[in-house]
């Protein structure tokens, strides 16, 4: 596995660009070798369960709000539903982004996956009843989806460049 191969600083990077949390990156990196991909998953998921509540605000820090102009290629392809929407959808998706961040103090999280628009302004406005441990948890879990989607990308990635050098 290339990550296992990777001097600190670029496993550290290719880390980053999955969770922003500094804690969960240590982990990862100091972590290697791995076994195979089930056990970066599975690590990847005890390390974020084990994160504080500043290591989680750390990481949502990392991601863009949902509708904003994307700033790494990774959001920008979770959110390509969201890109596609007609301006009234987004507009309101801005509107109940910031009433979400005034009621809970961070960053609306969902596993976006390229949803549109519309499903992920009705799962914010569901999510709008719940109370801050609640949604904390939440958030950990569309965070777990998030970072597990994105180390798969990034495995899958390796494994095909290996096959196109091998070939």
């Amino acid at each position: 596995m290339r990550l296992d191969e990777m001097d600190d600083d670029a496993a550290r990077s290719a880390l980053r660009s999955v969770c922003a949390s500094s804690a969960w990156v240590d982990r990862m990196a100091g972590a290697r070798p791995f076994a195979d991909v089930a056990a970066v998953l599975d690590l990847a998921d005890r390390a974020l369960d084990e994160l504080s509540e500043s290591d989680i605000d750390e990481a949502l820090a990392g991601h863009p709000r949902i509708g904003d102009r994307p700033d790494n290629a990774s959001s920008a392809r979770e959110q390509s539903g969201v890109a596609v929407s007609a301006p009234s959808v987004l507009g309101e998706l801005r509107q109940r982004n910031a009433s979400y961040e005034e009621r809970f103090g961070h960053v609306y999280l969902v596993f976006a996956n390229g949803r549109p628009a519309d499903e992920l302004l009705a799962i914010l406005e569901s999510r709008m009843t719940n109370d801050a441990a609640t949604e904390r948890r939440i958030l950990r879990g569309e965070l777990a989806q998030i970072n597990r989607a994105r180390l798969l990308r990034m495995l899958s990635a390796e494994s095909t460049a290996d096959e196109r050098v091998s070939e």
